[in-house]
């Protein structure tokens, strides 16, 4: 992948302009992908991964349920604060401190650590029985997703389309999310790109869930990291790979 261009120096002439690669699902619609970006730089990895870490690490070291399990919510805490102080978006930090305080109470109520990572494993299983349904009823999950972002399909542009004027002629934006299914080559691509998180998801299952019953608390966190943000980043990586427009002029 080539080098993003950097926003203070001008393009020369001849050299195009590309945006910078985006973060999260939209990274699956630009014309470059970076990893590093997708997962929300530094800090978004560490966002994600600080939690689970401190708890399996604590864990490992105590050999007692307590001191992981407030380390864990401290740890997940500060991270949200760090943003509220800084005036930066909460909304990741928010989302994993609401994954870890659903392990915790659930561990804490049972009294059984592998309990702080059953939420996921649910979470996990529920994901992959949606995404495989939609390949059975030919409605391939990634499809929406991919051209619900290429349309431009915001809270803004829906809210826009509930007030459009019944005279209104202009194509909806509500269009793209259907219009794919009647192309063939868009059908297989989108079902091999949801193929690959029915991937990802199968492949955390048939790791973690043997550990969960186990009681292998330290593998079981170590996989858990492991198979989470790398191996999403992978998938995500490949699902863009697999979906990404041919660029015009390159086979010229």
């Amino acid at each position: 992948m080539s080098e993003p261009a950097r926003p203070d120096v001008p393009p020369q002439p001849g050299q195009q302009s590309h945006p910078a690669p985006a973060r999260g699902v939209r990274a699956l619609t630009g014309e470059e992908f970076s990893a590093a970006q997708a997962v929300g730089g530094v800090r978004g990895l560490v966002e994600a991964v600080l939690p689970g870490l401190v708890f399996v690490v604590a864990f490992v070291i105590f050999t007692d349920l307590t001191v992981p399990l407030i380390a864990s919510v401290v740890s997940a805490l500060v991270l949200v604060v760090a943003r509220l102080v800084q005036g930066t978006p909460v909304t990741q930090a928010l989302g994993g401190l609401l994954g870890i305080a659903i392990g915790v109470v659930w561990a804490w109520r049972s009294g059984e650590a592998e309990n702080y990572y059953a939420g996921g494993l649910l979470l996990n299983a529920g994901y992959l029985v949606v995404l495989l349904a939609t390949i059975l009823v030919r409605r391939p999950a990634v499809g929406y997703v991919v051209e619900a972002l290429r349309a431009g399909l915001t809270p803004e542009a829906v809210k826009a389309e509930a007030n459009r004027a019944p005279d209104d002629e202009a194509p909806s934006v509500f269009a793209a999310l259907t219009a794919w299914r009647d192309d063939p080559a868009k059908m297989r691509t989108y079902a091999i790109a949801t193929w690959l998180w029915v991937g990802l998801f199968a492949v955390r299952l048939a790791v973690k869930v043997p550990l969960f019953y186990l009681g292998y608390i330290g593998w079981l966190g170590t996989f858990h990291l492991v198979l989470g943000v790398p191996l999403w980043a992978l998938v995500l990586y490949l699902t863009w790979y697999v979906v990404r427009r041919p660029r015009v002029g390159a086979a010229a």
